[in-house]
């Protein structure tokens, strides 16, 4: 089976994408590769987003935020699908994606940013989580080998 390499954009590459590329890395169809980066990436990666998924079962070492310049680089894996996850990211001039791979806006409020108990705060992911669950169950269902940037954005309007 062929599978499709993803890689999840925000501004900081540290809650939002993380959880992309662990869902995708970790989905039960196993079509997907994972992968995250930011605009303008952080230091780290939020504690909640690497507990949500090694949760998953994805390795936390593995778990980096990183520039999205990275997969623009001669040597970096070819992508099938480029999704933005934060309004930000989504506006911004992304670098040239080699191969041409379709792409989308995803968009979710930044769970980083929500104040309160731990509790609040980690459900905040998980409902981002959910919510990209949702649309790479819909992803997987589709046609893959037939899917363009069009048709990926119904994804979003399905989910």
């Amino acid at each position: 089976m062929k599978t499709y390499n993803i890689l999840f954009l925000c501004t900081h590459n540290s809650a939002r994408s993380i959880l992309g590329e662990a869902l995708a890395s970790t989905h039960p169809s196993g079509k997907f590769i994972g992968y995250s980066a930011g605009s303008t990436p952080g230091t780290s990666v939020n504690r909640i987003a690497a507990d949500i998924a090694e949760e998953l079962g994805m390795d936390r070492t593995l778990l980096k935020s990183k520039s999205w310049n990275v997969f623009g680089e001669p040597n970096a894996p070819k992508m099938d699908f480029i999704i933005t996850v934060c309004d930000n990211a989504a506006g911004e001039a992304c670098p040239f994606w080699p191969g041409q791979p379709a792409t989308a806006h995803w968009g979710f409020p930044d769970p980083s940013r929500v104040q309160g108990t731990d509790i609040e705060k980690k459900a905040a992911f998980i409902a981002v989580m959910n919510g990209l669950q949702k649309r790479l169950d819909i992803l997987a269902a589709m046609p893959l080998d037939k899917l363009d940037s069009m048709s990926l954005k119904e994804v979003h309007t399905k989910a």
